[in-house]
């Protein structure tokens, strides 16, 4: 624990001037980043009596080692920049929210030459329109299927759409007329975007003009006796008013807000947003988030405000922000808000009437998401730590190992042979920090030695770094008997710390080349395999454990826990010891470790099976060396199939554009010493098809990349290790 008198800056070099600063540990990790109108009067408030801080503001000053600032010019740019930096660095002080879900939206993808409707999740893309988010994706498609009646407008996937224009023929939406069908020509690209226009314009909340439009035509139509048009048009009428009725309206005078609520008690917050467009809840979201830092409703506001527009321009950032309580300052705020729309936003409190009442429902919706991720929370903070302590203790450990790095071997008899790295931090997974391996040092099929060398490789670039840095003693080295490498809590846990899943950054980037510590870069960014765990799990028995011990050794590492889990009965073997350690079944401790290696075991088979399909997706001319896919493709294009290529002469491979008579040579030699392959079988008739019906992959063209019966594939996926 350090003491902050002993990095407090002087008061004279602190400017009185508006700025953002940042706390770091000692190992050079930004723990934290905030923003001040003053910064001289903001610092100086974190040095002050210890007794006279709030709890978590002492957790943080004496975890931080230094501190620094950036001067700015104005509150919105430090407002701007704090944002950036919470973004970039992840601090584990500062207030995050979190979600266990991605929200679905309706997309329509206006940056295509025939726009798309279709549900999309994640990172919003430039050129594409994008209505909710949606709390299930099976509301978008029930809402869609209504809409397109109306508006037929693309939804089939770039593969579908291609294949319909090759043969002519429209898909399925296409014959019922869900869909204008501009695969084949039966609108032009001007009239579909014209379509997805008009489909945006109705998700948009402009509905009346569409209603009264198809009203008018429905009676013109019954005027001239056209009676089957106009019940066509009643019928669409009908979809419409129906898809309309899926979101009721709430705000009598057509509003376009976003409603933001908060649900807080000492230790988590919850907020919730409605999305209000037209007079509509279109859209609802929420998080949860633990309050590790001293903060005010208003702050939390201010910090939601942030993550929801964040990556926002335009009119995603709707005219009116109604809130709970106001940050302080509520200017600079205000003003990032319009910047983002391009024209004046609204942050203020409803006081009565319809938003007023709204409101209250937001905040009923807030309660209760508290409410149920407490019940969930309190269970789970509960068994993790009472896992890890069963684990320290059942493997004598000095504490609870707070990183758990647990490594599979995986391959197909021998063939593929591949290895998977997996992170858990206070016993949740850190994807982030998750690595795959390819077998290197030697051909065929051995756990043991494969295991040895992951655990070598992986701990050796740790110690490199660690050399690196300075770390090291004099006349040390990573490659030194004897050498011990440095162990260092992971995420510097603090008791009372409820923030168990933030210790460390996300991000894996090694960012400047020059470096303080074995952990971060300069600027605070964590370096790749730069964090040692407390303790290394192997899938296995006492072989994959002995080999994984003797890695260790090798490398001088000696205060790295090891352990392995082996599957038939869940056995824990250590090191040395003739019996393993048996946890009772219901263990939550047991538990963990299973889920563990669980993990590691799909993560491995993950990557085993992808290189497996690549290398059965590979062709006699990838072995011709200085062929590339073009020249592979026209070649193909040229002969028509492989077997016809196999069987020309030097002379006619010649004949192919960009092919010269010694790269004509070598396809020859490649086609030649390859064995001919097994006759490809068409999976949905059983026929056997000809090679000019298999394309130049190998693979059999629509046919799975395993064309094997449902027996042979289960029997072959048992063989996985």
């Amino acid at each position: 624990m350090a003491d902050p008198s002993s990095y407090r800056p002087k008061p004279g070099q602190i400017p009185d001037s508006p700025g953002v600063y940042k706390f770091r540990d000692e190992h050079r990790r930004v723990i934290y980043v905030g923003k001040a109108k003053s910064l001289r009067q903001r610092l100086a408030s974190y040095f002050q009596d210890l007794a006279g801080l709030h709890p978590r503001t002492r957790t943080m000053v004496t975890t931080a080692a230094s501190v620094e600032w950036t001067v700015v010019s104005t509150e919105v740019e430090a407002l701007q920049l704090e944002y950036s930096w919470i973004k970039e660095f992840d601090p584990r002080f500062n207030v995050k929210y979190r979600d266990d879900k991605s929200y679905p939206y309706l997309a329509v993808t206006m940056n295509e030459e025939f726009p798309r409707v279709q549900v999309m999740r994640g990172h919003k893309r430039k050129g594409v329109r994008y209505f909710g988010p949606y709390g299930h994706a099976w509301a978008i498609r029930d809402t869609v299927d209504l809409l397109l009646r109306v508006f037929p407008v693309r939804t089939c996937s770039a593969g579908v759409f291609k294949n319909a224009a090759r043969t002519g023929r429209p898909c399925l939406l296409g014959y019922i007329g869900k869909c204008s069908a501009p695969c084949v020509g039966r609108v032009s690209a001007e009239e579909h975007r014209e379509l997805a226009e008009e489909f945006c314009d109705f998700m948009a909340g402009r509905t009346g003009t569409y209603i009264r439009r198809l009203e008018k035509q429905m009676t013109d139509a019954a005027e001239e006796m056209e009676y089957e048009r106009a019940a066509r048009l009643r019928d669409d009428i009908e979809a419409l008013k129906k898809a309309m009725e899926k979101n009721a309206v709430v705000l009598a005078d057509a509003t376009d807000a976003d409603l933001m609520a908060v649900a807080e008690d000492e230790l988590e917050a919850a907020v919730q947003i409605f999305h209000v467009r037209g007079g509509r809840v279109r859209g609802q979201r929420g998080w949860v988030t633990d309050k590790v830092e001293a903060v005010t409703t208003g702050d939390l506001v201010e910090h939601a405000l942030q993550q929801l527009y964040g990556e926002e321009k335009g009119d995603s950032v709707p005219k009116e922000v109604l809130v709970p309580a106001l940050p302080d300052p509520v200017e600079p705020v205000q003003e990032w808000l319009t910047e983002r729309r391009g024209s004046n936003v609204s942050l203020r409190i409803p006081q009565r009437g319809d938003k007023k009442a709204l409101m209250e429902t937001v905040q009923r919706n807030a309660l209760q998401a508290l409410g149920l991720h407490k019940t969930k929370r309190a269970s789970d903070l509960t068994t993790r730590s009472r896992a890890l302590e069963e684990i320290a203790g059942a493997l004598d450990l000095d504490s609870a190992p707070l990183r758990i790095e647990c490594y599979d071997i995986s391959h197909l008899q021998g063939d593929d042979v591949v290895a998977s790295m997996v992170v858990f931090e206070d016993g949740l997974q850190r994807k982030s920090e998750y690595r795959r391996f390819q077998i290197k040092g030697f051909e065929g099929q051995d756990d043991v030695r494969s295991m040895h060398e992951v655990i070598t490789r992986r701990f050796r670039r740790y110690l490199a770094e660690k050399e690196r840095t300075g770390e090291w003693t004099d006349g040390e080295s990573a490659s030194t008997d004897g050498a011990s490498a440095e162990s260092a809590t992971v995420g510097n846990a603090t008791p009372g710390n409820a923030a168990l899943g933030n210790a460390t950054p996300e991000s894996d980037t090694t960012g400047n080349a020059f470096a303080v510590n074995a952990f971060t870069e300069e600027d605070g960014r964590p370096k790749r395999f730069a964090y040692p765990p407390q303790l290394v799990v192997v899938d296995g028995g006492q072989p994959q454990v002995a080999a994984a011990k003797r890695a260790l050794d090798e490398l001088g590492i000696d205060d790295i826990a090891v352990c392995g889990l082996a599957k038939r009965l869940e056995e824990v073997w250590l090191p040395h010891e003739d019996d393993p350690v048996v946890l009772p079944r219901t263990s939550e401790g047991l538990y963990l470790l299973q889920r563990v290696r669980d993990e590691a075991h799909r993560f491995a088979i993950t990557y085993q099976r992808t290189k497996r399909a690549k290398r059965f997706r590979a062709s006699p001319l990838d072995e011709v060396p200085g062929l590339g896919e073009t020249r592979k493709q026209a070649l193909i294009k040229h002969f028509g199939s492989v077997k016809k290529l196999r069987s020309a002469t030097i002379d006619q491979i010649c004949e192919v554009p960009g092919i010269g008579r010694k790269t004509a040579e070598a396809v020859a030699v490649a086609l030649a010493q390859a064995a001919p392959a097994a006759p490809a079988v068409n999976t949905a008739t059983g026929e056997i098809m000809e090679d000019e019906e298999v394309g130049a992959s190998g693979t059999t063209a629509g046919s799975p990349e395993e064309p094997v019966s449902a027996g042979a594939s289960h029997e072959r996926r048992g063989q996985e290790t």
